[in-house]
This record gives structure tokens, sequence and C-alpha cells, in this order.
């Protein structure tokens, strides 16, 4: 069976549920309908009401049709309701037939078995009552309905626990063969978001038919994209190297130069390619970085990096406590705080460092004095080769990366970077990391 049904597509699957939930309800329903067929009253109550039906059927039948109405009036008690009509008893499809009982009740007066006897079980409100007809000589009827519940009947909220318990029970069957048939679905939609941030394993390709292709297909995918992304790490190492080597002999060539003015310009063109190479070279291969998680100690870092802008004479603060430790990719994440800290340190005059623990995790933030950003411009600057010319000079070194490189190293933690213009101004880089881990 469990052979057969993965070739049945989704929508097939979910018809054959549904189809069996149908099955269920009307077999259940159908017990239930002939259970209450089934129900009897004592032997004394079935002998008065079978006197009384044959009482009335007599008297009813002896009066013109004009004096019948009247004389079913008179026939109707505090225990039988009894009315004459031309049309035989309506009672709803659903309302049950007594079976036993009308087997009951023409043991004790076989004669009403030729009169078409019909009883069914009604539950107006809360009380169950039994109504029905008896056909007279003419073909006109003779009604009749019980005005105090019957007596082991007691069906009113019987028949609805009966009808929901069976309703829900079919209702939490279904949903988990759906969830059943579903799961492949799951499984492949928590893979796809792992794409491009875990090592991902092909998805088990099992479940209906239609899923079955698409795990498949997305399998395939996958192994499409690790091939490229393999072949792009080899081509960057490769530019990387042929890159670097130029640059190298080009940076011993200058040292021959005698012209000063000359020879440091051009130590500083390449000083300059050097660090566009690196900085490309870090943004493309983001995503394929080996790098694994380590335990690093933020406030370390974050005061290391402060104390190095001290070192070169620029005005910098740290502010955090002195040991914060949590488990990060070191080289990425320290070239992202750098990255923001350079940016601090080309656009202003004074830098700040501030770590704290917060409740849902950790906080840095890299504050510095300069212009700020136009506001309209804050989430264009995230983006990878884009520089804002109004608010930044045109003597960044590389190729505008630098926020790119650290939004991506930060989104590789988990956390999120953004910025903000400070009053009356400057701009504060915010990083935010999930979780304090050791």
């Amino acid at each position: 069976m469990r052979r057969l049904v993965p070739s049945v597509g989704l929508l097939g699957q979910v018809v054959a549920i549904l189809l069996l939930t149908m099955l269920i309800e009307f077999g259940v329903s159908t017990l239930l309908y002939e259970r209450a067929s089934q129900f009897s009253v004592r032997d004394d109550e079935a002998r008065r009401l079978a006197e009384h039906l044959v009482i009335s059927r007599r008297l009813v039948e002896e009066r013109p049709p004009e004096q019948r109405p009247a004389m079913a009036d008179d026939l109707t008690t505090d225990r039988y309701e009894m009315h004459w009509d031309r049309k035989p008893p309506h009672v709803p499809p659903v309302a049950p037939t007594l079976d036993q009982m009308q087997r009951q009740i023409m043991e004790w007066e076989p004669s009403l078995g030729t009169r078409d006897l019909r009883i069914r079980l009604t539950s107006p409100g809360t009380s169950s009552a039994v109504t029905g007809g008896l056909r007279l000589n003419d073909d006109s009827w003779l009604h009749f309905r019980t005005l105090e519940p019957v007596a082991r009947l007691n069906f009113g909220f019987e028949r609805i626990a009966l009808a929901l318990v069976p309703a829900i029970a079919l209702m939490v069957i279904g949903g988990l063969m759906l969830r059943r048939a579903l799961l492949p679905l799951r499984r492949l939609a928590v893979a796809a978001d792992r794409v491009g941030q875990h090592e991902v394993e092909p998805v088990p390709e099992d479940g209906p038919g239609d899923v079955r292709r698409l795990v498949a297909a997305f399998n395939r995918m996958q192994a499409r994209i690790r091939a490229l992304i393999e072949t792009r790490t080899q081509a960057l190492a490769a530019v990387g190297h042929d890159l670097r080597t130029p640059l190298a002999r080009l940076r011993l060539r200058s040292e021959s130069v005698e012209d000063d003015e000359t020879r440091t310009a051009i130590d500083h063109d390449v000083a300059e390619m050097e660090a566009m190479v690196t900085s490309l070279l870090a943004f493309l291969g983001g995503d394929s970085d080996p790098e694994t998680p380590v335990s690093v100690d933020l406030a370390v870092m974050c005061a290391t990096l402060v104390d190095d802008a001290n070192d070169l004479g620029r005005m910098a603060d740290y502010d955090g406590p002195d040991h914060l430790e949590m488990r990060l990719r070191r080289s990425g994440f320290k070239r992202a705080l750098t990255n923001l800290v350079d940016n601090a340190l080309h656009y202003g005059d004074q830098l700040t460092v501030a770590l704290e623990k917060t409740g849902g995790g950790v906080t840095i933030r890299v504050i510095d004095d300069g212009p700020g950003i136009p506001q309209e411009r804050l989430a264009d600057v995230l983006q990878p080769f884009v520089r804002l010319d109004p608010a930044r000079r045109r003597d960044t070194v590389g190729f505008g990366l630098g926020l790119a490189i650290a939004m991506q190293a930060v989104q590789a933690e988990g956390g999120t970077l953004s910025l903000a213009n400070r009053v009356p101004h400057g701009l504060e880089a915010a990083i935010r990391l999930p979780g304090h881990k050791t």
C-alpha cells in the first residue's frame, strides 16, 4: 500500500482522504440510524398507545369527513395528541423509524398491521417524541404524537453528542492524514529556507507523486547552486592570486622610481587597488566562507579596535563590559566591525563603540560625529557598490562594499545591521545579535 500511495498526486490523496472521511461518516450515521430504530418502550406503554390508536381509528372512521377533525380533537389527551388529515404524516427525513416499537404495538393490536402504521422519532428541543400516523378505510390519515417524552428514548442530547463525536474524530483523523501527506512540503520549505545560510543536505524524495517531483527538482537545483558556488570560489581564488601578483611586482618596481612624489603616488594607487581587490573578494566569497563559529570575547574585540584607532591618533572611546563571550565567525565578524569603525573614522572626528547585553541578545553601536546620511538614503548605502556623493566624500578607498560586507557578516550570525542619523549630526550603526551564547 505504501508503494502505491506515492504514485498518486497530491490532489488525489486529498480527494482520497475526503472520500474516506465521508464513507466513515456515512457508516457511523447509518449505524446511529439503525441504533435508533431499535429503541423500544415498556410493554405497558406500547399497549396503552396501541389501545388508543385502535379506539381512535374506530371512532374517527364512524364519523363523516366533516366531523372527523373535531372527533380527533376530542380524542386528544394529556398523553397523546390526535388529528385527522387527508394527507399522510410528514416528518423530517432524518427522523429514524422505530421498528422495534412498531413491532411491540402490533403484537398488542395485530389489526394495526394492515393500516400502514408509520412511527418515527422526532426530537423537538431537548425532549424526544414519537410521531406517526395510520391509514383509514378511505385512505385518509389519523395523525398522532406523544405529548410526553417516551421512556428510554432520552435521545435529544444523545443524538447530538453521538453525531458530534464521530464528526470531531473524523476531523482529527483527516487533519492528521493531510498533515502526513503535506510533511514532504514542510521539509522542502525548511530546506529552501536554509539555502545560502547553512550546508543543506538533499531532501528525502517521498510523499505524493507531485511533491516527489518537486523535491527532486529542488535537489537538482540545489546541486547546481552548489556547483556554481564551488566554481565561483575557485575562480575567486584564481583571480585573487592573479591580481595580487602583478600588484606585488608593481610595488617592488615602484621602489626603483627616484622621484619621491611619483613613487608615493604609485604606492597609494597600489594600496587602493589592493584594498579594492580585498573588499571585492570578501564580498563575493562570503557565501562560501568555510569559517566555523568559535568562542569570541566581543568586549576585547571592540576594545582592541578602539585602541588601534587611538594608536593612529584618532579620538575613540569604548563603552561596555570588560568581557562578553559569544560564538561567532571570528574573522568575518571582525571584518564587519573593522569596516564600521573605518567608516566612522573616515567621515567623523570622534568615534564611540558601545557594547551592551540586552534581554534578547547583544547590541553593538558604532557612533561617529560625521555629517550623517540623508534619511531617505539610509537603506541604499547598505547595498553593494553604492556611494552617496552628497553625504560622503569621493576619496573612499574600494568599491563601496564596506557596509555591504558588514551586513553580510552580521546576517551570517543571524543578526541585523541598521543605520540611524543622530541629532544634531553623526551616524549610528547598530548591530543586534540574537541569543547570548558562550
